[in-house]
């Protein structure tokens, strides 16, 4: 567990569309990252580096890419917002082997990021031992003001935490009677479950039951656009084939 003191930043414009989760003030990219000006903290969740190599060895071909996309996204979010902290909230890597995989160039260019700000890996199902060649600090989970960041959400009520490995996405119902499907931060106001950054990852819809007992009276979304976030009340999701 750690408390890092962070202290207060000049304000910035905002980066994203900005919503409140626990009395914090955070804004969600359209990068699927979230970022908490206060601090000048950049938070992204589930990279799943090196998720085309490991299935890759199992027989299942997919494009050797996916870590390159990644961190060349994730390198240019940071150029732009320029955070004190990066906070990568756990399965940054698809497995223990992960980082033995990666080509040298990707290892460079995480080695760069990892070291051009105050890091911190947060542990995660598939990453409990982040690889030890990338700077920063490892931890279970951060605890900083109204927030707790941890990779898996708990059961019971959690104000104020922000959580990933689920990989939420929405569909969303229009006036016109056309579905629109992305990934999305779903959220009910105390606490946050985050979007995947990973090149490779799937999404679970947030109509899912796998969501109830964290959300019992419902959410909303932040949903993905093209060029914004955009924010959708729970009565417009809807189930995927609904």
């Amino acid at each position: 567990m750690l408390q890092p003191v962070i202290s207060p930043l000049p304000s910035k414009p905002p980066f994203g569309t900005p919503f409140i989760v626990n009395g914090a003030r955070l804004e969600a990219l359209v990068d699927g990252a979230l970022w908490w000006p206060d601090h000048g903290m950049l938070i992204v969740s589930d990279m799943h580096l090196e998720k085309g190599s490991a299935f890759a060895a199992r027989g299942v071909l997919l494009p050797p890419y996916d870590s390159a996309v990644t961190l060349a996204r994730l390198e240019a979010l940071i150029a732009r917002v320029r955070p004190a902290t990066v906070v990568a909230l756990g399965d940054s890597f698809h497995d223990l082997g992960a980082g033995e995989r990666m080509a040298g160039p990707d290892v460079l260019r995480l080695q760069a990021l990892a070291a051009r700000t105050h890091w911190i890996w947060v542990e995660g199902n598939h990453d409990p031992a982040p690889p030890n060649f990338f700077a920063g600090v490892r931890t279970n989970e951060v605890l900083l003001g109204p927030l707790t960041l941890r990779h898996e959400p708990q059961l019971a009520p959690k104000p104020g935490e922000i959580a990933g490995h689920l990989h939420p996405c929405a569909r969303v119902k229009s006036d016109v009677g056309r579905h629109v499907r992305a990934k999305c931060f779903a959220t009910d106001g105390t606490r946050l479950i985050m979007p995947s950054f990973g090149a490779f990852t799937g999404n679970l819809n947030v109509r899912d039951e796998a969501f109830d007992p964290l959300f019992p009276r419902g959410c909303g979304a932040l949903v993905i656009g093209k060029q914004r976030v955009y924010s959708v009340p729970g009565k417009r999701l809807v189930m995927d084939g609904g």
